[in-house]
């Protein structure tokens, strides 16, 4: 009785794998440098509505401003870091024989 209970195992587990490869197999896939096939009326005709509902989609994104989130924390009469800080001369060192004398 478990010989009849593998068999049967084995026989679905085939059959559940043939269904997929079987399905593959009946429509290849285009290959590289193949050129495309051609698009009947309908679908030419679907591209451009997607197209169109696409570009009216866009139309609908509100303007986005400009992103500035410390803005609120320094007013706007301040200048920018930059030049708020202007690089300072740096003293020359003095040599050790001067300190010397």
């Amino acid at each position: 009785m478990k010989v009849v209970g593998r068999i049967f195992g084995a026989v679905a587990v085939t059959a559940l794998l043939a269904g997929p490869a079987s399905a593959q197999s009946q429509q290849p896939m285009q290959k590289y440098g193949e050129p495309d096939k051609e698009k009947s009326a309908t679908e030419k005709a679907a591209e451009r509505e997607a197209e169109k509902a696409y570009n009216r989609s866009l139309g609908n994104i509100p303007e986005q401003k400009s992103s500035d989130p410390w803005g609120t924390m320094r007013g706007d009469s301040a200048p920018p870091k930059a030049a708020a800080k202007a690089p300072q001369a740096k003293p020359k060192a003095k040599s050790a024989e001067g300190a010397a004398k």
